[in-house]
């Protein structure tokens, strides 16, 4: 993450305050809301589901993902990776807090102080020895990016992989079936819909010009698969329906890049049209 960048997106602060506010205060609310209702709906969901959806709630945005598709819409490319990399920090600490409250207030609550050291060692020590090391390796990542993300992507679903196996080992899915698959992708389209619905109305409210909405919008609507899987596993442990917690981030990761991914060509058309016409 270039620095030059970080700077020239620093100065739009209420930009960076409605995504964060809506990261890790609106995403919780509406999380919490969820957890309460849909069990009255869906009589027979597992405990595990009830913590996945609060536990996506509060995750942090995604990084790489929010400035691609910003930057595909013409948006405010410079604020979106600054947003997007501070919440991802932030979520270090304020993830597990979050998760720790909430579940308090649902009754679900367990210890999470002693686990605050075990993530900052799993998350901010790697990322301060990547940016120390960034000036001296940068040229090489950039030469070997496609092998660099394939072992990342390699390692996460790795991760899931063994999560499942566990899951299976436990008969959990012989137990719910077929219903639970459907519920859940039920629940995160609403999720997704409601929260993109607020973020909408947010943005009209603040007459938040083009290009800062479509960085408050992809910034603020998803959720990072990246890290929620391994901290899901150091908050949760070794459950064994630790599968069903991270269903719910396992649907809302691919619903997000694929409805966001639509929308960033869309909007991006619409602004080249825009700036064709204008030069006319």
């Amino acid at each position: 993450m270039p620095l030059e960048k970080v700077k020239r997106g620093a100065g739009n602060w209420r930009l960076h305050v409605i995504i964060q506010l809506f990261t890790f205060v609106v995403f919780p609310i509406v999380g919490l809301g969820f957890q309460l209702v849909v069990p009255h709906i869906w009589v027979n969901e597992p405990r595990g589901i009830q913590q996945g959806f609060l536990y996506l709630s509060v995750l942090p945005s995604t990084v790489s993902t929010s400035v691609v598709l910003t930057s595909v819409a013409r948006g405010n490319t410079a604020a979106a990776i600054l947003s997007a990399a501070f919440s991802n920090i932030v979520g270090v600490v304020l993830t597990p807090l979050l998760v720790s409250f909430l579940m308090q207030a649902t009754g679900q609550s367990r210890p999470i102080g002693p686990l605050l050291i075990q993530i900052t060692c799993l998350t901010l020590l790697p990322f301060a020895v990547g940016v120390g090391l960034r000036r001296f390796i940068q040229t090489w990542i950039d030469a070997n990016k496609r092998w660099v993300n394939l072992i990342s992507n390699s390692v996460i679903l790795f991760i899931v992989y063994t999560a499942f196996c566990d899951s299976v080992n436990e008969r959990i899915w012989d137990q719910y079936g077929l219903g639970l698959t459907v519920g859940v992708l039920l629940s995160v389209v609403l999720l997704f819909g409601t929260i993109s619905l607020l973020i909408y109305l947010t943005c009209f409210a603040t007459k938040l010009n083009r290009e800062d909405w479509i960085a408050v919008y992809f910034c603020s609507v998803k959720k990072t698969l990246a890290m929620g899987v391994p901290l899901a596993i150091l908050i949760f442990g070794s459950r064994a329906d630790l599968s069903l917690i991270l269903l719910p981030i396992m649907f809302y990761h691919p619903f997000q890049l694929f409805v966001n991914g639509m929308l960033a060509n869309r909007w991006g058309r619409e602004a080249v049209r825009s700036e064709s016409a204008g030069e006319r």
